[in-house]
């Protein structure tokens, strides 16, 4: 009886160790998630300011598109319409490799 419930115990708590690795044993051929598109605006989206006057930029980002802004404050009214500003950012992207492209 004691052999049986020293084997229940393990039986029970080996699964419960292993969890954490779970995650671990997962696909093998899952692509390696691209580098974020960068925000080339120098400005921030949400309220016009130049980046850097308020301190280092609140950076992060939003679906593929790394986003700068002048502060954290700024991220309320992103969250409330952020394809507005990705639009200002990716047509400043837009701008920046039509200027590259005249240089060369």
């Amino acid at each position: 009886m004691k052999k049986l419930t020293k084997l229940t115990a393990i039986a029970l708590t080996v699964p419960f160790l292993a969890s954490p690795f779970a995650d671990l044993a997962g696909d093998t051929n899952s692509v390696v998630p691209a580098k974020p598109r960068p925000d080339l605006l120098m400005t921030c989206p949400v309220s016009g300011d130049k980046l850097g006057e308020m301190g280092k930029p609140y950076i992060f980002v939003y679906q593929g598109q790394e986003i700068k802004l002048c502060c954290s404050g700024c991220k309320k009214d992103f969250d409330k319409t952020p394809a507005k500003y990705v639009a200002k950012i990716r047509a400043a992207d837009k701008d920046a490799s039509a200027k590259q492209d005249t240089k060369n």
